[in-house]
Parts: structure tokens; C-alpha cells; sequence
């Protein structure tokens, strides 16, 4: 167990989260922690995982609880793994290789953002076999390509397409922080800099973050605004990523489903996977939130393809909820950075720890030995089943 800084303390993902808003400096912690607009959306994930009721039945012998998952193929430790977040080395120095290396060491897996402060090729080396690598589609195909080509290159077997983001999502707290790529530092910024030393010390060791897959693209722009409108594509079509399914040998999958109808679509192209995703309430602060169009999307495409789902799960008992509903697998993304927020290493060791802690008490509270014996006859009768 960690006992570093007090974070033997934390209790809960939110006692983290709280800790890091402690030692990270507003705008930087705002940049992970904000959602969209009025943040409704991400708001309304949680909210909508603490109403989703679980019944427990007793008299079962719980005293061997087996938390494994198999997705892909791959058997892991947890039926949970980092989801990608783009330029988390902003939020605290050095997390990206980080949580790599704690996914490796928990055997659960780490997903690299092609907006990562790192390089994929560095993260695919940290996860050791563990690392995914998520794919932002650009509208200059050969930005595309190089991303592609070097994911293959580097190992990565699973590519996970976002199509979630058509248009950048308005963050109204970016704009009061007045955020630009890179940080401009202004009297304001070295102010909140000056009030968290040990962000800032440990931030002059690693230099100023920035996006490190498109390095040779930040070098010709004139600005990182003119890099902005090449890192997607609202052009992007179902036609497009056809030819991603036949470029990419290796699995693929797709990140932003939220619609049947959509996940039907994946599966007849012969997608291996979708992950049902709202983009954790930072894209759109309007749609609905995963856990409550999960039902629809599991009974459409339940057998024909891996689902996984995130946005908004802070407890362990959040992924029996999503399993319960049909999802295979879970992602949990400001969960993690919270941990490294909190503590640097022993701080996502921390969140993992109250994770995984949470999940093996849940299911012996249920009276259900095995992650993968979760299913919709543990839903409350209430709340409906997804039959």
C-alpha cells in the first residue's frame, strides 16, 4: 500500500482529485478536469452511474474474487485500463510514462493519445505489450498516415479511431484560464506557477509540455492554432474510416459511440470494437451520458464486438455497473490523472489501489465471485434490465 504525503488518506477518486487541485495550478487543472460549456454532460455521467442500482444476493462463497478481463485476446489483471488523454503532462509533470508503467506493472491497459506530451513510440515502450494506441483522424491524410505507420512501427496491435470530435468542444474554463499550446506565461500563469512549487520545480526538470506526435508539424506551422485545424477532420466520414479498416491490419477500434444505430454500422465493417464514450463531458455538453445508452447499444451489438465504455466512472463499482448493462470492458481517464495529480507514482498507484479495492468489494457484496459472472440479473428489478 502507498504511504507517501499522506495518501494512504485517500479514500475515494474524488479524495484525490481533491489533492491534486491542491498542488496543481488552476490552469493546468482545469485543463483535465473541465468539460464542456456548462459541463452538464460530464457532470450527468457520474450522476448517472451513482442512480444505476445493483441487488445483491448472499449465502455465496465470495472468499476467492477473480477480477480478470479478456478483451482482444489479451487477459488482464482488471476489467478497467487508462483511457487516452491528450497533453497530460501538463496536469502534472512525467504522467504519461507514469501511468504507462503502472499499467504495465497491473497488467491492465494503457491507452497513448495521439495528443499525448509524450511520444507514442516512448509510451508503446513503457506499457511493454499493454499499450493501445488512439488515433486522432486529421484532415491532412498524410499526418494520418505518419501517425499510423509509426503505431505499427512501434507495436501497437490495437488502434483505436476517436470519431467524437468533428469540431473541438468549447471549454468555457480554457477560455477564462485564456490556455494556449504552449503555455504562455503570462504574469497570471507564473503566479499560479509561484503558489505550487513543487509543480513548478518538478516542471523545469521536464520542460514545458507540448504535443509530441506532431512535433514536425509544430515546426512548419506559423501557430499551434494552425496545428489545431490539421489534428482533426470535421470531413470524416463513415466512408473514411472503411479505409482505416483496410489500411490497419491489427485490431480496430471505435472510440464515441453513442448512437445503436452507429455501433451497428461499426460492426458490419467488421470493427473488432467500440467504446461507448461521450469524450468524459469535454466535447459536447448536451448528449447523454454512456451509462444510460449503453442498454440500447449492448442489445444491438452484444456478441458481434467487443464494447467498452468510460466517461464517468470514479468507483469500482462503476464498471460491475457498466458490465451489468453489457459493456465488456471499462476505461477510466480522470480517475487516473487525479492519482498522479495527488501523488506522481504513488498517487496513480493509489487510484489504481482504490479502484481495484472498490471493484473485489463490490463483487463480494454482490455475491458474485467473478468480474465476468456479472450480468444483467444483478440489475435492480427497478431499473430495468436490458432485455
Amino acid at each position: 500500500m502507498v504511504n507517501l504525503m499522506g495518501l494512504e488518506r485517500a479514500a475515494s477518486i474524488d479524495d484525490l482529485r481533491l489533492r491534486a487541485k491542491r498542488r496543481v495550478p488552476r490552469f493546468a487543472f482545469d485543463l483535465v478536469d473541465g468539460g464542456a460549456e456548462n459541463e452538464r454532460n460530464m457532470r450527468r455521467n457520474t450522476e448517472a452511474f451513482e442512480q444505476m442500482e445493483l441487488t445483491p444476493r448472499y449465502m455465496v462463497d465470495v472468499s476467492d474474487i477473480d477480477t480478470r478481463a479478456t478483451v482482444f485476446g489479451q487477459m488482464f489483471d482488471a476489467p478497467f485500463g487508462m483511457a487516452p488523454i491528450g497533453m497530460l503532462n501538463a496536469f502534472w509533470p512525467g504522467a504519461d510514462l507514469t501511468l504507462a508503467r503502472l499499467c504495465k506493472a497491473q497488467n491492465i491497459p494503457y491507452t497513448a493519445s495521439s495528443a499525448s506530451s509524450t511520444s507514442l513510440e516512448q509510451l508503446a515502450d513503457a506499457a511493454d505489450g499493454n499499450g493501445w494506441f488512439q488515433l486522432y483522424v486529421s484532415s491532412d491524410a498524410t499526418v494520418t498516415e505518419g501517425l499510423i505507420a509509426r503505431a505499427e512501427a512501434a507495436g501497437y496491435t490495437t488502434l483505436m479511431v476517436t470519431a467524437d470530435v468533428p469540431a473541438a468542444g468549447k471549454r468555457d474554463r480554457d477560455i477564462r484560464n485564456q490556455l494556449v499550446v504552449p503555455f504562455r506565461f503570462t504574469p497570471d500563469v507564473i503566479l499560479q506557477c509561484m503558489a505550487k512549487p513543487r509543480w513548478a520545480l518538478t516542471s523545469l526538470k521536464h520542460g514545458t509540455p507540448n504535443v509530441a506526435n506532431y512535433s514536425d508539424l509544430l515546426q512548419r506551422a506559423p501557430s499551434y492554432a494552425d496545428v489545431q485545424k490539421t489534428l482533426i477532420s470535421p470531413g470524416f466520414t463513415w466512408e473514411d474510416l472503411e479505409r482505416l479498416r483496410e489500411r490497419w491490419k491489427g485490431r480496430l477500434v471505435v472510440k464515441g459511440i453513442l448512437h445503436s444505430k452507429d455501433a451497428v454500422a461499426c460492426a458490419e465493417m467488421g470493427c473488432d470494437g467500440i467504446v461507448v464514450s461521450n469524450h468524459g463531458g469535454r466535447q459536447v455538453a448536451f448528449g447523454p451520458p454512456t451509462i444510460e445508452v449503453l442498454p440500447a447499444i449492448a442489445k444491438a451489438v452484444a456478441g458481434r464486438m467487443t464494447i467498452i465504455l468510460d466517461s464517468g466512472i470514479r468507483r469500482g463499482v462503476d464498471v460491475l455497473r457498466a458490465k451489468a448493462l453489457g459493456a465488456d470492458f471499462a476505461l477510466a481517464g480522470r480517475a487516473f490523472a487525479y492519482g498522479v495529480g495527488a501523488g506522481s507514482d504513488a498517487g496513480a498507484q493509489r487510484a489504481f489501489e482504490i479502484l481495484q479495492l472498490e471493484l473485489v468489494r463490490a463483487l463480494g457484496q454482490l455475491g458474485i465471485p467473478s468480474f465476468e459472472a456479472v450480468g444483467p440479473s444483478q440489475l435492480s428489478a427497478v431499473k430495468g434490465t436490458i432485455s
